[in-house]
């Protein structure tokens, strides 16, 4: 007698992601509930499983869905808004002015743009800082998005919960009101050690540790944090984090773009995880992480975004492809940072960066349903000889055809299930024309 199940994608080849490196070349995945059940040949699974829904694969990649392990997604509506700058005159004269505008309307409508165009580009899971986070987390609810959420955090007055000491209290208010739901949970995200005091960011730690969850911060972004870090501090921001005591495997750093060796011994010795952003640190002009020195040390490190006003989408395929690339030009090393490691930097060593990979990052089952149907019927995906470098250097946000996240069907050739995306785009049109950008 067959099993019951929801969902059963049958058809198409498999990549699991998983220790192993499991392919199924005509391969299959059931799911019950939330969660996978069963992965294998198609043969079998079809046997074993009577579905509700079934979903033919043919000629398509099944995989898990990617992950954005940093970006600002309410920024969405900041998108080519001041493009071609530097870091700190981009940031100082041109975004911090521009959210000042920003209420929770804005990042709520903001966000569900994000989510439409993560959701079409097949992330399933995604790691936010930004301000107005309650936003943030309904509207990563609303789309059916996985979403990890954090207030960032700084020294000077937020427009969304005003005076500095009040930040940590809107932080642990927001961790205690989503605990335990199945798609939303909350991050401690100070901004960076150049807008947060030492003793902010001992709090900030303090609290990430009673509620057992992550401590987010931008860190060693670019020449100019490092020189003023040590000018206040006489070190490097990794020392710096070092000395207050906030290293730990909790620890996610953003961008690290500008380490020392000494820098990247510290943080494997902790086993922080790092997020690299290669597309924002090219356009800012930032600098190029040291990834491959990163991986050589045991430093787990994910691939993200960063925020639309900076990269300018959210789109993780490219983002790989630039990964890739980046890298073996800055080392000279065309064997450096394989399309394999690249994808593993969106999937499960994404998932492990920010201590989920116990949940999603892999195909396997007892894990959450986060897959994507990848469709490869197409001119530019013909032929395959090693699907890693068909994921990496010539798939596209485009070709990503069925969006499951926890078990849900949120986008299904190509449209979106959970979202009008007509009335997302119309409503951040508008904010871009009548608040933002006033004409």
């Amino acid at each position: 007698m067959k099993e019951a199940a929801d969902i059963l994608i049958h058809g198409g080849r498999v990549v699991t992601m998983d220790s192993s490196g499991a392919i199924y070349e005509n391969g299959a995945v059931a799911i019950r509930g939330d969660r996978i059940v069963a992965v294998g040949e198609k043969e079998k699974i079809v046997a074993s499983f009577e579905p509700k829904h079934k979903i033919d694969a043919s000629g398509c990649v099944i995989m898990p869905g990617l992950i954005n392990v940093h970006t600002h997604a309410p920024m969405t509506v900041f998108r080519g808004l001041a493009d071609d700058l530097p870091l700190m005159t981009w940031l100082n004269e041109h975004i911090f002015p521009a959210e000042k505008k920003i209420n929770r309307d804005i990042v709520y409508k903001g966000t569900l743009l994000a989510c439409a165009e993560m959701i079409l580009g097949g992330t399933t899971t995604f790691t936010d800082m930004y301000l107005f986070a309650d936003q943030v987390a309904l509207a990563a609810k609303r789309a059916g998005m996985r979403a990890i959420i954090g207030e960032v955090l700084y020294d000077f007055p937020s427009p969304n919960y005003g005076p500095p000491e009040k930040g940590l209290e809107f932080t642990e208010g927001l961790i205690k009101e989503w605990s335990g739901d199945d798609l939303v949970t909350v991050a401690v995200q100070p901004h960076a050690v150049y807008t947060c005091s030492p003793e902010l960011l001992k709090k900030c730690y303090e609290l990430a540790v009673k509620y057992d969850t992550q401590f987010i911060i931008h860190l060693s972004e670019n020449d100019d944090e490092v020189r003023q870090v040590k000018e206040k501090y006489g070190m490097t921001p990794v020392e710096h984090v070092e000395k207050l005591g906030l290293l730990s495997p909790k620890f996610i750093g953003v961008h690290c773009v500008k380490l020392t060796e000494k820098d990247i011994e510290i943080l494997a010795r902790y086993d922080a995880r790092v997020a690299h952003n290669p597309e924002s640190n090219m356009k800012l002009v930032s600098g190029i992480c040291p990834v491959p020195r990163l991986l050589e040390k045991g430093v787990t490190v994910g691939l993200g975004t960063d925020g639309c006003a900076s990269n300018n989408d959210l789109d993780m395929w490219g983002e790989m492809d630039t990964c890739a690339k980046l890298h073996k030009v800055a080392t000279g090393d065309p064997t450096v940072l394989p399309a394999e490691t690249v994808v593993k930097m969106a999937t499960i060593e994404a998932a492990k960066a920010i201590k989920m990979d116990s949940v999603v990052g892999s195909v396997e089952p007892g894990k959450k349903a986060d897959i994507i149907v990848v469709d490869f019927r197409k001119a530019h995906l013909t032929p395959v000889y090693n699907i890693y470098s068909h994921l990496v250097y010539t798939a596209s946000s485009a070709d990503v055809r069925t969006s499951i996240i926890n078990g849900k069907v949120v986008m299904d050739n190509r449209e979106l299930k959970t979202l009008e995306l007509a009335r997302v785009i119309r409503d951040v049109d508008e904010i871009a024309r009548t608040v933002i950008k006033p004409r």
